[in-house]
C-alpha cells in the first residue's frame, strides 16, 4: 500500500512537470499563432482585393492612389509602382491573387500547428521565418528605414522564440519520461511494510 502511494506522488509531480512544461510557452506560442495567422489573412484579404481589379484599368486606379496620398508620381517609390501597374493584365493578376490564396493557406495552417503546440508548426515556422533573415539585413545594411528595421527585429524575435521554444522541448522524450521513484525510497517502503520483493 505505502509503494503505490509514493508511486502515485511520483506519477503526480511527473504530470505537474508536463503540465508546467506546456504551459510555459502556450501564451507565446499563441501569439506567434495570431502574428502567422494575422499574415495570411492580410494577404488573403490583399489577393480578394486584387481580383476586384479584373477587366478595369489598374494602371489608373493606381495613378488615383498615387495623387490620393499627395505622392508626387515622378519620384522614385511611386514611379517604380506606377511601371508595374503598367504591365499588369488580367492573367497576371489572377496568377498573384492564387499566389496569395496559397501563401494565405500555408500561414494559416501553421497558425493553427502552432495553436496546438504542434512541433512541425514550430519547425516549420523557424524555416519560413528564418529564410527572410538573410535578405531583410542585407536590406537593411543596404539602407536602414525603420520598416526595414522594425520587420528584420519582429522577425528575428519569432525566430529566436520558436527556436528556443524547440531547444527546451527538443529533449521531449527526456521532458515526458516518467519520473521513476528513488530507490531508497522503495528500499524504505518495502522494510516499512515487511514485503519482500
Amino acid at each position: 500500500m505505502a509503494f503505490g502511494s509514493g508511486a502515485n506522488l511520483e506519477m503526480s509531480r511527473y504530470r505537474t512537470r508536463i503540465s508546467s512544461t506546456k504551459n510555459t510557452h502556450s501564451r507565446g506560442l499563441h501569439i506567434v499563432a495570431l502574428f502567422e495567422g494575422a499574415k495570411g489573412l492580410l494577404v488573403l484579404v490583399a489577393g480578394f482585393g486584387l481580383l476586384t481589379y479584373i477587366h478595369k484599368d489598374i494602371h489608373e486606379a493606381a495613378a488615383r492612389l498615387v495623387e490620393h496620398i499627395h505622392l508626387n508620381p515622378a519620384s522614385h517609390y511611386p514611379r517604380i509602382f506606377l511601371e508595374l501597374t503598367e504591365r499588369l493584365n488580367d492573367a497576371k493578376l489572377w496568377s498573384m491573387a492564387i499566389a496569395a490564396t496559397a501563401y494565405s493557406v500555408v500561414r494559416m495552417v501553421e497558425a493553427v500547428g502552432l495553436w496546438m503546440r504542434k512541433s512541425w508548426a514550430e519547425w516549420f515556422a523557424v524555416l519560413t521565418g528564418g529564410m527572410y533573415i538573410p535578405v531583410e539585413i542585407f536590406e537593411v545594411a543596404r539602407s536602414v528605414t525603420w520598416p526595414r528595421v522594425t520587420v528584420l527585429v519582429v522577425n528575428l524575435g519569432v525566430v529566436s522564440y520558436l527556436l528556443f521554444v524547440l531547444v527546451k522541448n527538443g529533449n521531449k522524450g527526456a521532458a515526458l519520461r516518467p519520473v521513476l521513484p528513488d530507490p531508497a525510497f522503495i528500499k524504505q517502503n518495502k522494510e516499512s511494510t515487511g514485503s519482500n520483493p
